[in-house]
Formats: structure tokens, C-alpha cells, sequence
């Protein structure tokens, strides 16, 4: 009997050389690797096209005939090899630029293939580069061609049964199409030969799979076997039988994430009970009736609700808040804080940069004004007699408020009794840094998990699973919605007549660019270059530069000149991207932003738009852009809403492309499920999954035991299931 965990290598067609091959590139070692790994397409070889039909538009075609003649054109390494191929119909040329004297001693003249590839025009007539092919069926009439294919076979209704795939698998009209990468196909494995692999395994298991979900959940949502679906996805007999396949794959796959990340949190809850904040009290009261700057909006209130709620429930808060850019989620995470401080405990905020941990703590001290409350900082930057005094503040309680990076979760950083961890732009950290926070108070503290990248519900159900949300959906009053224009690099004079004009008003304008110095491989704007361009562009101004290459006393000295108003222009990289507020800049550049994503195209927009005078983001792209690069800049120049961008961010790019998806805990690859397009099923599977969770929360209950074995099989796997939550 064949086991699931056998070495590839022993599967027929394989070997030690394949088996290392397909190892290394696709992560496939065992049996079961490659049962599992999914076709990323089908496509209908049910229908058979004339040549005279075909034209350089279509994207594939699969035609019937025989091989004329060869011809042999070039030398050496630009040698290749041109078929001519008819039908009777007409005449189309097959060309290979590899394996060129293989291919003219494996194919006879005269002799019945099946083409299938892609038609394209060259010089006048029709090609198809490097074509899947394979000697037509002999035996029966319809194949029978020694002079010609006969052209009954193409008349209007008449389909040509399934050709076999290289003798296996025959009888399947969808054809799978499986992902290769470029090493292997020069190795001769591309998705034909990965195609046959599958198809012989299939024919070697003799016995069904094993089941993963209890009988119930397959008879709740009327799924298909376990079995039936992995050998369907392979090699369907229908549509519809693809489609039945997909679903009870796809909703197995979102199934057990959610399973593990409910599963943890509930366990959570009930190993960990939470520090009882028990009353709002004076340091809170004095702040809301006599520094609050501005009115809280209702969201705001809302958000505080919510937090206030979790952290006199008696259970440990773990809550993300999502909030666009300018939303005033530092004012909640503030006022949250003094909540901590109200019941004798401390609270720190820990930030990705230290750009932004400073500007956090000049914010917060600017709110508190006269308050007795002290705000320390804590960066790798905070050194000698400095760093002590501010290592002693916390450790005796006399620091309330810690703002730091990464050296927070330092081993020798100590509290005196830390009740409330806020974690901003959660993106930047990974789940382990923020489990480091629970190790600095005896009672895990309150953990308040921030992002000003708004995240789309199936993408935050995914990643954030075991955090609850609250969402600041409103901005404060008073604030103008920025005018986003898209602007072509060949214009840019009228670019710099704008920039002149807010110039004059008095304003100060940001310019990002991609790359810091030229590359020879990528033509881009770079940062050196358009330095000296904006200097000379703008003799009368102060231009200051900042990037990720330079010190941190460097970047901070150039920031804060920017700040203070001491220069006009700032040329900057994307280091600017998260943080960064100076209410007087109104304008923001952006060059060649056909280069960043949706996301990323708007944390850069939300840097201005934060005082009362009217802001301007500008994307300068160069004139030629294909398809999805114009429908991503005129989604930005649509829409200020985050959600909604980053809604059409997930469905352009996927799951796996959006910033921040690796460290926040989706460092896996969905083999077929698809967050964008897929959320109904993972709205199925999370309400499963809580369900059962808390019906058996001990996994006593015999009707589930399978869908506990299959969790801890998956756990063994190199899956980083621990990031998952």
C-alpha cells in the first residue's frame, strides 16, 4: 500500500534527480506533498479549433494534424526549430528555441498530433513557441489521418472525444495546469511532466484517502469526500465537478486556520484572566473635561467603550484597532493608557521606527501639557546615564508612560506593575514580539494592537483571528478630503508650477521616490538624481533629504528640520511612510507610483491632509501603463477611503503580495483558497470553528477526534502554525 509519507523519489518517473529537483523548487518530498499540490488552472481540451479559424488574439487553441516539414533557422545559441503543421485547413508553424535536436528526432512527419499552446503572429503568419504535444489515439476513424485531417471532423457541433494525457489519466476533459518555476522547466519538468507525476499517482492509490472533517460538517454543507475532492482537483470529469472540488477544498483549508487560531484564543481566555481595571479616575477625568484638544468623534468614543469594557471584564484585552490615517488613534491609545495609570499601573506604547517613537512622545507630552504624568523614551539611541534613568523610572513606577521599539521587549527592560502594552502598526512586528510584552508583568497585560493600514475583514479574520476588532471609521472635523491627481512624468513643468504655487502660499511639500540611487536594471526616478533636480528646480528654497541608508542622527536631524519649518521641500524614500506629521505640508509626490502598492500609495497620501488648508497628492508615472497599473492609480484618485482600497488592493494583488502579510502571521502560502474572492467560504468555516470550539473545547467529544488528528498533523508540517495566531 502506498503511504503519504513516502519519499517522492520512489514514485515511477521520479528518481533522486527529479525528487531533489522538486524538493528544492516546490517544497514537494513525499507522496502526499504532491497530492497536495493543486492545480492552479484547468483548461477544456474538449474542443479542437481549425487552423483556418485561429488568429493571434485567442489564448489558447488545441488543433489536430501532422507535421509537413522541419526547417532549421540561426546558429548556435539563436538556433531554432520551426514545424510546419497543417490540418488540411491550413498551415501553422510550431517553433522551439530549445532542446531543438531533441525535438526534430521525437516527432515523425506525417504522423497525427495534438497540438496545444498559444497563437501568436510573426512576420505575417501564425505560431505556437514551444507546444504541449502528443501523438493523436490510433484505432478509430475520427483519428485516422495518414493524408490530412478530414474535415468533417470541423464542421459546426462535433467534439472530438478527450485525447490521453501521455497514456495516463485519459477520459478527463479538464487538463490541470500546475505552477513550475523556470529552473525546472530548463531541467525538462514543466507542468506536462508535473501533469503525468499526479496522474500516475492517482492511479497507484488503491485504497480512499483518509477523511478529515467529522461526517456531520459533511453533511451540514453537502461537501464531497476527502478522497473525491483531492483526486477531482487533479483531473475533474466536469465543471461542475472542479467546482465541488474547490469548495470542500478551499473551505478544509480556511477550516483548520481558524480552527487553530479560535483554539488558541479560547484557551487563552481561560488560562490567562486579566487585570481588573476597575475605575475611571482623576488622571482620566482631568485630561477628557480640561486638555482634550478637540471634541472625540463617535467612533472615538466608541473605540474607548470597547477597550474600556475588555479591561474591567476580568479577561486579558487583545484587540486590534484599525484607524485611516489621521483617524486620531494616538489620542485613544492616550486616553486608554491613563485609564491604566488610574488603577496604579503602567502602560508603553512600542513603535516600528524611532522616528515615530519620538514623535509619539512629543506627542502624548504635548497632550498632557501640566499633567503629572511622566512620558519617557526608550530607543537603541538611548544610551549611558540616559537609558539607566529611564531603566530605574520604570522599575520603581515613577515612569506611567514607556514609548520605545524594539528595545521594549528587552530582556533587562523590567516594569514595576505594566498593565496596558499598545503595539502600533502591528504590520511591522511579528506575533512573537508581541507575546514578549505578556513576559513583563506577572498578570499578562492588556495588549491594544494598532494599524493605520487598513486590513479587509477576510484578510484581518486571517491574520489577526484571535484579536478582537474595533474599526475608527470617522475622521476628525475640519479636515479636507485630499485631492489625489495622476500626472505624467513628460509634464512636468505643470507639476512644478503647482508645487511653486503652494510654495508661495507657504506650504511645505513632500517628493518620495522608489529607489535611493540608479539602477542599471530598473528605470526609475531615484532619490540622488531627483535631489539635484528639485535643488535646481527650486534655488529659493531649503531642500532637506532623508533615507533608509543613513544614520539614525542623520535621518532625525534632516526630519526635524522639516518639522520646525526650516526647509520646504523633503526628498525622502518611503521612510516617511508611516508617522511622519507635519500639519503644513500639503503636498505630496509621489514619483513613479506605478511602482507601490494601493496600500502603500495611500499610507504615502495620508502624511499630508493633516491641518485645515486643502492637500494635494500627486502620482507622477511614466505615459506607457498597462491594464491593472492605470485601474490602481485611478482607484487612488476615486477613493480616499482605506477600507475600500484595500479591499481592491487584496483582490488585485492577493493575500500573499500585500505588505505586511509575512510578519503578521500569514507565513504560509493558501494552496487554493483566495482571500479576495473567497470570503463566504471563510465566513463558513470561522462560524465552524467557533462553534466547535465551544461546544468541545477539550476535544473529548468522539465525533470530532478526526478533526483534532488532522490539527495536529498540520502542526507537524512547516507551517509556521504559531504565527498563525
Amino acid at each position: 500500500m502506498l503511504r503519504l509519507d513516502q519519499d517522492i523519489k520512489y514514485l515511477q518517473g521520479v528518481g533522486p534527480a527529479r525528487a531533489d529537483l522538486l524538493g528544492r523548487e516546490l517544497a514537494i518530498k513525499t507522496v502526499g506533498d504532491l497530492l497536495a499540490y493543486y492545480p492552479y488552472k484547468h483548461i477544456d481540451r474538449t474542443h479542437f479549433f481549425r487552423i483556418a479559424d485561429i488568429n493571434g488574439t485567442m489564448p489558447y487553441v488545441q488543433i489536430v494534424g501532422e507535421i509537413l516539414s522541419f526547417e532549421d533557422f540561426g546558429e548556435g545559441r539563436k538556433k531554432r526549430l520551426v514545424a510546419h503543421f497543417s490540418d488540411g485547413t491550413g498551415v501553422i508553424d510550431l517553433v522551439w528555441f530549445q532542446g531543438v535536436k531533441y525535438i526534430a528526432k521525437q516527432y515523425d512527419l506525417h504522423r497525427p498530433y495534438i497540438v496545444f499552446g498559444r497563437p501568436q503572429p510573426f512576420k505575417g503568419r501564425l505560431n505556437i513557441a514551444h507546444p504541449e504535444m502528443e501523438e493523436a489515439p490510433s484505432g478509430s476513424p475520427e483519428w485516422g489521418m495518414s493524408e490530412g485531417v478530414q474535415q468533417a471532423l470541423f464542421d459546426e457541433g462535433i467534439a472530438l472525444p478527450p485525447p490521453p494525457l501521455g497514456g495516463v489519466g485519459g477520459g478527463f476533459a479538464f487538463r490541470p495546469h500546475y505552477h513550475t518555476t523556470e529552473v525546472m522547466k530548463k531541467r525538462g519538468m514543466g507542468s506536462a511532466q508535473v501533469a503525468r507525476l499526479t496522474a500516475k499517482l492517482l492511479e497507484m492509490l488503491d485504497q480512499p484517502l483518509p477523511e478529515t472533517l467529522p461526517q456531520w460538517l459533511i453533511d451540514r454543507f453537502h461537501f464531497i469526500s476527502h478522497d473525491e475532492a483531492v483526486r477531482t482537483i487533479h483531473y475533474p470529469a466536469s465543471a461542475d465537478a472542479l467546482r465541488r472540488a474547490q469548495a470542500r477544498l478551499k473551505f478544509e483549508e480556511l477550516f483548520f486556520v481558524q480552527l487553530n487560531i479560535v483554539r488558541y484564543a479560547h484557551d487563552r481566555a481561560r488560562k490567562h484572566s486579566g487585570i481588573v481595571f476597575q475605575h475611571v479616575g482623576q488622571t482620566f477625568n482631568d485630561f477628557y473635561f480640561n486638555h482634550l484638544p478637540f471634541p472625540l468623534t463617535g467612533a472615538q468614543k466608541r473605540v474607548i467603550r470597547e477597550i474600556r469594557a475588555d479591561m474591567g471584564s476580568g479577561r486579558q484585552m487583545n484587540r486590534l484597532l484599525q484607524g485611516d490615517v489621521g483617524s486620531g488613534k494616538t489620542l485613544v491609545a492616550l486616553m486608554c493608557a491613563l485609564i491604566a495609570i488610574d488603577n496604579g499601573y503602567q502602560a508603553c506604547i512600542m513603535a516600528p521606527t524611532e522616528i515615530l517613537a519620538e514623535q509619539h512622545v512629543e506627542t502624548l507630552r504635548k497632550l498632557l501639557g501640566d499633567m503629572p504624568v511622566t512620558v519617557e523614551l526608550l530607543t537603541g539611541s538611548v544610551k549611558g546615564r540616559r537609558r539607566t534613568e529611564v531603566l530605574n523610572g520604570l522599575v520603581t513606577g515613577t515612569t506611567h508612560i514607556a514609548v520605545g521599539t524594539h528595545a521594549l521587549i528587552e530582556n533587562n527592560v523590567q516594569f514595576a506593575h505594566l498593565g496596558l502594552a499598545i503595539i502600533d502598526e502591528q504590520h511591522r512586528f511579528g506575533v512573537a514580539q508581541r507575546a514578549k510584552m505578556w513576559q513583563k508583568s506577572l498578570t499578562p497585560p492588556h495588549v491594544l494592537v494598532m494599524t493605520a493600514t487598513p486590513i479587509p475583514r477576510t484578510l484581518a479574520m486571517t491574520l489577526y483571528g484571535d484579536l478582537d476588532v474595533s474599526v475608527i471609521d470617522e475622521l476628525p472635523p475640519g479636515r479636507k478630503p485630499i485631492e489625489t491627481i495622476h500626472q505624467f512624468d513628460s509634464h512636468r513643468a505643470t507639476l512644478y508650477a503647482g508645487m511653486r504655487r503652494q510654495l508661495q502660499l507657504g506650504r511645505q511639500i513632500y517628493v518620495v521616490y522608489p529607489l535611493i540611487k540608479e539602477s542599471e536594471k530598473i528605470d526609475l526616478k531615484n532619490l540622488e538624481d531627483g535631489y539635484e533636480q528639485i535643488c535646481e528646480a527650486f534655488p529659493d528654497c531649503q531642500v532637506s533629504k532623508v533615507h533608509g541608508q543613513m544614520k539614525p542622527a542623520e535621518k532625525d536631524a534632516e526630519m526635524q528640520r522639516f518639522s520646525s519649518g526650516e526647509t520646504q521641500i523633503l526628498v525622502a524614500t518611503t521612510v516617511i511612510e508611516v508617522g511622519v506629521n507635519v500639519p503644513n505640508a500639503s503636498v505630496m509626490v509621489i514619483e513613479n507610483a506605478e511602482r507601490f502598492g494601493l496600500s502603500q500609495l495611500h499610507q504615502l497620501r495620508g502624511r499630508v491632509g493633516r491641518g485645515a488648508d486643502q492637500s494635494f497628492c500627486i502620482l507622477v508615472t511614466k505615459t506607457k501603463l498597462s491594464d491593472d497599473t492605470r485601474r490602481r492609480i485611478q482607484i487612488m484618485v476615486d477613493s480616499t477611503d482605506g477600507f475600500e482600497i484595500a479591499e481592491q488592493d487584496l483582490k488585485l494583488r492577493g493575500p500573499g503580495d500585500l505588505e505586511g502579510t509575512q510578519q503578521s502571521g500569514m507565513a504560509f502560502d493558501l494552496k487554493i483558497a483566495n482571500l479576495a474572492k473567497d470570503g463566504i467560504i471563510l465566513q463558513m468555516a470561522r462560524d465552524a470553528a467557533q462553534e466547535i470550539v465551544g461546544s468541545d473545547p477539550d476535544g473529548q467529544n468522539p465525533v470530532n477526534a478526526v478533526l483534532w488528528q488532522r490539527l495536529r498533523e498540520l502542526r507537524k508540517t512547516n507551517i509556521n502554525w504559531g504565527s498563525i495566531s
